[in-house]
């Protein structure tokens, strides 16, 4: 099964997410730390301490999906701000599942003027 998220608002959660949390917690924790609607169809990221868990959590019309990969080597990049919900796009999730971290990516600067 494959699923297309290209029109999709993807949120991470920065920090650390408990991973035994129940699906309730989770929403909990979309609603009323991220300030998020859960049944928008937005994805959800979460990542655990050790940057080994990822899950990945959205609304589809009739209930929740909840998907979670481990690494068996390895950690996910993952930001660790004090922002409570972090919006990104596809191209970098697809960027964050293959391990780069564009999190550290230089920002663009813009000048008015050379001097």
């Amino acid at each position: 099964m494959k699923f297309d998220f290209t029109n999709t608002r993807i949120f991470l959660r920065p920090g650390t997410t408990n991973m035994r949390i129940s699906k309730e917690r989770i929403i909990h924790v979309i609603s009323d730390i991220m300030k998020q609607d859960p049944f928008s169809g937005a994805v959800f990221m979460f990542c655990n301490g050790q940057r080994k868990h990822l899950k990945l959590v959205w609304w589809d019309t009739n209930g929740f999906w909840i998907a979670q990969k481990i690494l068996e080597k390895g950690q996910w990049p993952w930001p660790d701000t004090a922002e409570e919900a972090k919006e990104i796009k596809i191209d970098e999730v697809i960027m964050l599942l293959k391990g780069i971290d564009f999190f550290c990516a230089y920002e663009a600067m813009k000048f008015e003027s050379i001097d």
